[in-house]
């Protein structure tokens, strides 16, 4: 099923379209970004569409009527102050919040066009195809570096030695730890400092062939020469994968985002998406007062 781009003029989600000057002239069949120019190119499918998502843990509304398009091949960032739904949401477009016990999703998430939330989607295949790096490094405690890497690949059945090799070298190199590792494949991966720790996650989760993958505050547990080093890896992969990460660091937000989501916190405890755009014009000439607020550092 084909996805359509959302309603709006400006980039910005829930905030009504300019009127338009005269609705009796006719339809132009093609439009022109300047005089002589190509026509211009239609706006591609956004790889998550996001419509009325609304997120309850129990009775409690912790999102609300959240309207989001997420282009492919880029790196969205979700900025707002603690508390205001953030990691919750970023949790749903994986169903990873369904390991809460309690929690329910209204509206529709959808990858490539497809629900996913639909009754025949397995909910771990989807979590390969839409893989997530946590706030702290997680690797499994009792295994090598290696293992750490192929464990998702073992899952699918994918055991043969000469294949798993091959997958965890390119796994590795993906994730820019192969030079800091080639000769200890077999230590135990918590024997690595934190920084390559979280690399090492990030290549476990590009080990199974992800499609988009998820960030929740992948960096604020490193020094900063660790941050820089992720930095520079989601730059790198950003050609291949959609990136999603969700980050209370401005800064890192404005370098290393295509565009950026701002959600706030209603008088429900209710969070919600304020505006959305490309992260130069969020973070320079936002639409919304709360916005600018937030990114001047004046509340949060």
């Amino acid at each position: 099923m084909a996805i359509k781009t959302p309603v709006s003029l400006n980039g910005v989600l829930n905030v009504p379209e300019p009127a338009a000057a005269d609705r009796s002239a006719p339809a132009r069949p093609e439009t022109f970004d300047a005089v002589g120019a190509m026509p211009a190119q239609p706006a591609p499918s956004p790889k998550l569409q996001i419509r009325g998502l609304n997120v309850f843990y129990g009775t409690f509304r912790a999102v609300r009527d959240v309207d989001l398009a997420i282009p492919g091949r880029s790196v969205t960032a979700i900025i707002g102050p603690s508390g205001c739904g953030k990691s919750t949401f970023l949790r749903t477009l994986n169903r990873m919040h369904e390991l809460v016990p309690g929690t329910r999703v209204e509206g529709s998430v959808r990858l490539d066009g497809a629900d996913v939330y639909a009754t025949d989607v397995d909910p771990v295949e989807l979590r390969r195809v839409v893989g997530m790096v946590f706030q702290r490094p997680n690797p499994f405690p009792t295994m090598s570096i290696y293992d750490n890497v192929v464990a998702g690949v073992r899952l699918t059945g994918r055991r043969a030695k000469s294949e798993l090799d091959g997958i965890v070298e390119s796994s590795l190199r993906r994730a820019a730890l192969w030079s800091e590792v080639k000769d200890k494949l077999k230590e135990n991966g918590t024997s690595l400092s934190g920084g390559q720790q979280q690399r090492l996650c990030i290549a476990r989760a590009l080990a199974v062939d992800p499609e988009v993958i998820l960030m929740d505050e992948p960096a604020s547990a490193l020094d900063p020469i660790a941050t820089l080093r992720i930095e520079e890896l989601i730059a790198e992969l950003r050609e291949t994968y959609t990136i999603v990460i969700v980050t209370h660091n401005m800064q890192q937000a404005a370098r290393v985002s295509d565009q950026t989501a701002f959600f706030s916190m209603g008088d429900d405890r209710a969070g919600y998406l304020v505006e959305f755009g490309p992260t130069s014009r969020i973070f320079t000439n936002p639409l919304h007062q709360l916005t600018e607020d937030y990114v001047s550092g004046r509340f949060g």
